[in-house]
């Protein structure tokens, strides 16, 4: 899962970076609306996690811009305006829903697990190719339903290459998928966590193809 974190507190982004990495989420982080906009665009994120006391202005007004670019994208608003009035105009104005600061990880994490259960967000609650299964919303593989150990990385790759399983999937999409705005990727990066994902599938009988000048195909071995 790839977040974006539109949070204009260096200190309570980094908290929840940090946070969110120990569930294996890749969080992306801005300050401003107007890059917010920008990274709305490109259409890599599963979710937005938003406050609304920008530099820029009211977080809540990237809301209709989101909604014109993605649906159904989920957004929870995060913020310290927390009166019932300033929940219910953060709701009424298209958020998913509104957490006021102060808060725990552990009920910001239900939270994003509960708006990524709907119907538009999930096709399917699980992905299975041969003997893997990749339960999509609790985001854990299992090969004949024991726990599959990942890295953070590993998991991401896994989760996009399954997803779109006998379908090629770009090179760039992966490491969009992977790695975060602030991550310095080396050239054999990416290639090196392919190769230990295709060691962790092959007692599941699922195999990882490169294509070259493409990308990477992950399909059932013959």
């Amino acid at each position: 899962m790839r977040i974006l974190l539109v949070e204009d507190e260096r200190e309570m982004a980094d908290l929840m970076t940090v946070a969110l990495g120990r569930q294996d989420i890749l969080v992306d982080h801005v300050r401003t609306l107007e890059l917010a906009k920008e990274a709305c665009r490109s259409g890599i994120h599963d979710a937005v996690l938003l406050d609304r006391r920008l530099p820029d202005g009211d977080g809540i007004a990237l809301i209709p811009f989101l909604r014109k670019e993605r649906t159904g994208m989920p957004v929870i608003v995060l913020s310290a305006l927390g009166t019932p009035d300033q929940r219910v105009a953060g709701l009424d104005s298209g958020a998913d829903d509104y957490l006021a600061k102060p808060f725990s990880v552990a009920e910001l994490l239900a939270r994003l697990r509960a708006v990524m259960r709907r119907p538009a967000q999930l096709e399917a609650s699980s992905a299975n190719v041969a003997r893997l299964t990749f339960d999509l919303t609790e985001r854990q593989a299992y090969i004949d339903n024991l726990p599959l150990e990942l890295t953070r990385r590993e998991l991401l790759a896994l989760e996009i290459l399954v997803r779109r399983a006998g379908r090629a999937v770009a090179r760039s999409a992966l490491e969009e998928a992977v790695y975060g705005y602030d991550d310095e990727i080396a050239s054999n990066t990416l290639d090196s966590h392919i190769s230990r994902l295709r060691q962790k599938l092959a007692p599941a009988g699922v195999e990882i193809h490169g294509i070259r000048g493409l990308g990477y195909l992950l399909k059932a071995a013959p």
